[in-house]
């Protein structure tokens, strides 16, 4: 590539502060004629560098790359983060990534970024380096909610405590997971509960405390309200996390189906039952407090 003005980080979440960071090279790049550009990782950095230390994800490769690519973005390069590429100096990823490969002309960059070996390619460091090699960097300052900066690691504890209406404010969207639709064991028609039941999530993605949840699935543009169990189904011995769907007014087979589904809120903690007419009365008031929290 030539001409670029270019953004580098992991970028788990695309949250509101990623998303002030992109739109403004996006402005920058449209007002001198360049291409926009963001180069991101996977795996995380931390995954190569320091596992044990490595978090949960917010969002998966394919997830983050959608929310992207609705960002008006005219180039999106997803890097294998390599053992290699961690060693490197940020003079070196800076001058035989970012300048040689892409053409990067401006980089803009995040309040608390630092990249290279260490993580040692902080600001000054870099508009050292701008000025030796005559391109220009600019810092965006934090976006922050009551004083306190957004960050994906302040996401990630909100999502791991439950606190979904945390997690979506500073998200600017509702936290979710895309995932494809299995063909189950078919126990919930025999109750006549039907479900859609989602393949076991990625091993690396963060998902809130077990339970019942209230819900949105989306699905080629459409989205419907529903309820998930998040968990073991104890009433029927099965001790395997599962993510099984009810949707409410949807007729219809979607399995083999890519589908999004949104955590709206927890309804209560998944519950062994004494039998299936126990399980069936509660699902039905689940169902009742689902749909008033998905009412507008």
């Amino acid at each position: 590539m030539s001409g670029t003005v270019a953004t580098v980080g992991a970028f788990d979440g695309v949250h509101r502060g990623h998303r002030a960071v992109l739109a403004e090279i996006v402005r920058r790049a449209r007002a001198q004629g360049l291409a926009s550009l963001i180069v991101t990782f996977d795996p995380h950095p931390l995954e190569v560098v320091n596992p044990p230390a490595a978090p949960r994800l917010l969002t998966l490769p394919a997830e983050r790359r959608e929310l992207l690519e609705a960002l008006g973005l005219d180039r999106i390069e997803l890097l294998p983060f390599t053992p290699e590429l961690a060693r490197l100096a940020p003079e070196e990823f800076v001058r035989r990534v970012l300048r040689a490969q892409f053409g990067m002309r401006e980089l803009v960059l995040g309040y608390d970024h630092g990249f290279g070996r260490g993580r040692t390619g902080d600001v000054a460091l870099l508009r050292q380096l701008a000025r030796e090699d005559g391109f220009s960097v600019d810092v965006v300052e934090a976006v922050r909610d009551d004083g306190q900066p957004i960050s994906s690691s302040l996401i990630r504890t909100a999502v791991a405590h439950g606190d979904l209406a945390a997690a979506e404010r500073w998200l600017g969207r509702r936290y979710g997971a895309t995932g494809v639709v299995e063909r189950g064991a078919g126990r919930g028609r025999t109750i006549g509960v039907p479900t859609l039941n989602l393949a076991p999530p990625d091993p690396r993605k963060l998902l809130p405390p077990d339970g019942v949840y209230a819900v949105r699935v989306n699905w080629r543009g459409a989205s419907y309200g529903g309820m998930m169990n998040q968990g073991p189904r104890p009433t029927f011995g099965i001790t395997a996390r599962a993510l099984e769907i009810h949707l409410f007014d949807f007729a219809g087979e979607l399995y083999g189906e890519t589908v999004t589904v949104e955590w709206v809120r927890r309804l209560r903690d998944v519950q062994t039952f004494p039998s299936r007419e126990a399980l069936v009365a509660q699902i039905g008031r689940d169902a009742v407090a689902a749909r008033q929290v998905l009412t507008p």
